[in-house]
C-alpha cells in the first residue's frame, strides 16, 4: 500500500510546483532576501524547539521548497532536506545559491532513501505541517528517523492536530460568524484523496489537469506509539491552539509539537 501511496504522490507533487512556489513567494532570489533578512523569524515557533543549531547536522524530512533548511543554514547549521519532488529541489536549490548558503537536497521518497545516507549523525530530524499523512506505516517512517538521528540527537515534529484534521470542521471567516461542527471519524484509516497543497498558487488552466495527492491521517496515539516504538524517548508532546490568533478557533487544539530523542 505505501508503494502505490508513494508513487501516486509522486506524479501530484511533479506537476509544476516552481511555478506555484514562483507565484507564493517571488522568484528564489525574492524569497532568498526576506529569509536572509531574519531566518529566525522563518523558522517560527520551530525555533523555540530547534534551539542554537550553529555547527549541528539538520535534516528537513519532506522539504519541500527549502525554505526552513535555508533558515537554518543561515543560522549556522549544515543542513539537509530530502522530498521526492525535484521541481522543489530546484526552487530550493536556486533559494539556496540566492541567499549564500550550502544546502544538500536529496531527492527521494523518505522509506527508499539510500544506505549511505542514513548515516545516524545528525543532531535535529525536522518534519513540520501536513508531513505525516503521506506514511501508511508510520513505523516505518520512524525508523527511518531513528536511523537519520546521532545519540542524544533529536526528532522535532510539528502538525496539525488530528481533531482539526478528523474530527471537526470549521466555517466562518471571523470569530462572530465561527461555526465548528463534530461531523469527523477520528478512528477512519482510510485513504483519502485531496487536492496538492500549491494547487491553489497555480493558474485555472493548470489546476484543472492536476493529479490528486492520497493521504491517511492519523490520531496522536498512533503519532506518539510510533515514534516509541522506533525506540525515541518523548521528551515533549504539546498541543497547541490556533497560533495566528488567540481569539480564532478558542478552545481548540489546531497543531502540536512533539519532541523525542534518540538514546
Amino acid at each position: 500500500m505505501q508503494k502505490e501511496v508513494s508513487t501516486s504522490n509522486e506524479a501530484a507533487w511533479n506537476q509544476g510546483p516552481y511555478e506555484a512556489w514562483t507565484a507564493r513567494f517571488g522568484t528564489p532570489q525574492e524569497a532568498a532576501a526576506r529569509i536572509v533578512s531574519n531566518p529566525a523569524a522563518r523558522l517560527s515557533t520551530l525555533h523555540t524547539w530547534i534551539g542554537d543549531i550553529a555547527g549541528k547536522k539538520v535534516v528537513n524530512l519532506l522539504g519541500s521548497h527549502g525554505s526552513k533548511a535555508i533558515a537554518m543554514a543561515l543560522l549556522g547549521a549544515q543542513a539537509t532536506v530530502v522530498d521526492i519532488a525535484s521541481e522543489n529541489a530546484r526552487y530550493a536549490r536556486e533559494l539556496a545559491q540566492a541567499a549564500g548558503v550550502e544546502l544538500h537536497y536529496i531527492v527521494s521518497d523518505v522509506l527508499e532513501l539510500p544506505e549511505a545516507e542514513l548515516t545516524g549523525d545528525y543532531q535535529i530530524v525536522l518534519m513540520e505541517f501536513g508531513i505525516l499523512h503521506y506514511f501508511t506505516d508510520l513505523l516505518a517512517l520512524m525508523t527511518i528517523v531513528s536511523k537519520l538521528l546521532a545519540p542524544g540527537g533529536r526528532l522535532v515534529l510539528q502538525d496539525f492536530h488530528p481533531i482539526t484534521t478528523k474530527l471537526i470542521s470549521s466555517r466562518g471567516t471571523t470569530q462572530a460568524i465561527r461555526k465548528h461542527k463534530v461531523d469527523g471519524d477520528y478512528f477512519d484509516t482510510s485513504i483519502e484523496e485531496v487536492e496538492v497543497p500549491y494547487y491553489k498558487f497555480l493558474s485555472a488552466d493548470k489546476q484543472k489537469d492536476l493529479k490528486k495527492t492520497r493521504l491517511r491521517r492519523w490520531t496522536l496515539g498512533e503519532v506518539v506509539t510510533a515514534v516509541a516504538e522506533a525506540g525515541l524517548f518523548i521528551e515533549v508532546l504539546k498541543e497547541e491552539p490556533n497560533l495566528s490568533s488567540e481569539l480564532f478557533d478558542k478552545g481548540i487544539p489546531k497543531t502540536f509539537t512533539l519532541v523525542a530523542k534518540q538514546l
